[in-house]
């Protein structure tokens, strides 16, 4: 089951995606229906109604607009961390986003007045539908819901003022999520084996194998259940690949003007324009 968030006639839906069809289920949000321990892989097909909408017509939505919590996994494909110059951590690298830098499908991703140095992460991002503490490796993917994509827009200087790098991955319109989550029943176990790309106005800057992971799904949910309550509607955006801009020579940073797209497969396309933020 694929669903999607979006806003049609100035009212935000949900959705079920067949093709470009939409079958509008309401308007109650995955956040609430994760919330309330809804099996997403058949309450789509129970209660999607027969309105249909074009995906062509709506405006997307981030697939959770408000998440309890967004969990960044840093340095957890190998060949990126080399190319970033730090020694492979045995532990994983953890920080959080805030749902104000989320943006959805075919929204702008803002370049921010204060550094021109945005650049793109291509990612997995998996949903929460179960939560908990102390949850073990075996049982960690049973709280999977489903998957999704995520951008993971850095604005690099700010990324590198400090030790932590929080302040340049929350950048207001810096976090392009979506367009659909895919329900786990869908995907490979842990989403393992799936080809990442991300392109830039159509040329592959990144590309790898989900199964390069060091930290995978499962690991990551439980060892970080060991310190922190895990809620349903939790996003845990997975890491990516080697190909960075600021890893390369010369730097190739994201301007006004620029495409960025992400893609896995049996995931989907996430698609967003980079645009020089306005001036107040």
């Amino acid at each position: 089951m694929r669903y999607v968030s979006f806003v049609k006639d100035g009212k935000s839906l949900l959705g079920v995606r067949e093709g470009n069809d939409i079958r509008v289920i309401g308007d109650e949000s995955l956040e609430s229906l994760l919330a309330r321990g809804v099996d997403l892989a058949t309450y789509g097909r129970d209660h999607a109604g027969t309105e249909v909408v074009s995906a062509d017509d709506v405006s997307f939505l981030p697939p959770l607009t408000r998440p309890p919590k967004i969990v960044c996994i840093g340095l957890n494909y190998a060949d990126h961390t080399r190319e970033s110059k730090y020694e492979q951590p045995d532990y994983p690298t953890i920080f959080f986003r805030v749902h104000t830098s989320l943006i959805a499908h075919q929204q702008p991703m803002i370049r921010p007045t204060a550094s021109d140095s945005l650049d793109f992460e291509g990612e997995i991002a998996a949903v929460l539908g179960k939560g908990g503490r102390y949850i073990s490796k075996d049982d960690a993917l049973s709280c999977v819901a489903g998957y999704s994509l995520f951008n993971d827009g850095s604005v690099r200087e700010y990324q590198f003022k400090s030790p932590q790098w929080t302040v340049g991955k929350n950048f207001d319109g810096t976090g392009a999520f979506g367009p659909d989550l895919v329900t786990a029943d869908e995907l490979p176990a842990g989403a393992k084996g799936l080809w990442l790309e991300t392109r830039l106005n159509g040329e592959v800057v990144q590309a790898a194998s989900t199964d390069d992971m060091v930290f995978d799904i499962a690991s990551l949910i439980s060892i970080l259940s060991e310190a922190i309550t895990l809620e349903p509607g939790d996003v845990i955006v997975t890491g990516t690949p080697s190909g960075i801009g600021w890893a390369r020579t010369p730097r190739l940073l994201m301007k006004h003007g620029d495409v960025c797209e992400v893609s896995v497969e049996g995931i989907g396309t996430l698609r967003n324009e980079i645009v020089d933020e306005q001036a107040a």
